[in-house]
């Protein structure tokens, strides 16, 4: 587990989660014989500082619950709450100063066309109106060198540079630093090191670490590798079938080994077609 990032020891009593994930279920063609349950009656709550790792087979619900939260979908029924607001059915455009997501697809989370600079005002901008001007100060244009310093990845020196000529990595990298840069309420990162090689993944995980911990972002960080899901964050939530079916923590997260997750999957598939 990062140490940096707070332990459950260190909550503190009686406070308010900062989301709450109340029986959520949703049906992808409901009524049709090609019906899909994605989520069961889906309970969560996220603390404030939490740095939650989600896993779980393909169909377990990991993106549709990304993706309600976002308010890309509606559930049919059930209740989210975020910072004690009924956010159930806000549009995703009205939750975009609240939460910052960085998708799988490095292409997703960064406009082509403008500038490094461009991309990075923006995001600074997020949920706050339109402009870019103001933003584009010589202070601010130092300050992105810094970030981008940080990543090792030689953008600080290519401000002015159409973000479309980046690899895929330094992609990633910038997506992951436009969405901390408007220090948002939660971070959602959505198997965001999975298309990236194996050297850049975890340069933008140890980056990932770093922003969470020196900003205190509260985060939920959906992922299909178990030794991310073992050296990240205070918590570790599996699910299956639409459901949290094992919430990790404290010393039994920090004890994991990739066996212990590949011998909790195999009792949780097991329970499911005993129908327990």
């Amino acid at each position: 587990m990062d140490p940096q990032v707070k332990d459950d020891a260190v909550r503190a009593p009686g406070g308010v989660p900062l989301l709450i994930c109340k029986g959520l279920t949703k049906t992808f063609n409901a009524g049709q014989a090609t019906a899909r349950p994605a989520l069961n009656g889906l309970d969560l709550t996220v603390d404030r500082g939490d740095f939650i790792v989600v896993i779980g087979s393909n169909g377990a619900g990991k993106s549709t619950l990304l993706n309600m939260i976002a308010g890309a979908i509606e559930p049919d029924s059930g209740r989210l709450t975020l910072d004690g607001r009924d956010i159930t059915r806000l549009p995703a455009h009205r939750r975009a100063g609240m939460i910052a997501r960085v998708f799988q697809d490095p292409m997703i989370g960064t406009a082509a066309a403008m500038t490094i600079e461009e991309n990075l005002a923006l995001a600074e901008r997020r949920g706050k109106g339109h402009g870019l001007g103001f933003n584009l100060t010589a202070g601010n244009r130092g300050r992105y060198r810094e970030l981008l310093a940080g990543l090792a990845l030689g953008m600080e020196n290519r401000l002015s540079t159409p973000v479309a000529q980046l690899s895929g990595g330094q992609r990633q990298a910038l997506s992951l630093i436009m969405a901390s840069l408007s220090k948002p309420k939660l971070l959602l990162l959505d198997e965001h090191t999975a298309a990236l090689d194996p050297r850049t993944a975890d340069l933008v995980m140890a980056m990932t670490r770093r922003l969470v911990a020196e900003q205190a972002l509260t985060t939920l960080m959906v992922t299909h590798n178990m030794r991310q899901a073992i050296e990240t964050g205070n918590r570790l939530v599996m699910m299956d079938a639409g459901r949290v079916r094992d919430d990790i923590h404290g010393a039994e997260k920090t004890s994991l080994t990739p066996a212990d997750l590949v011998d909790k999957f195999k009792i949780e598939n097991d329970r499911m077609l005993l129908g327990s």
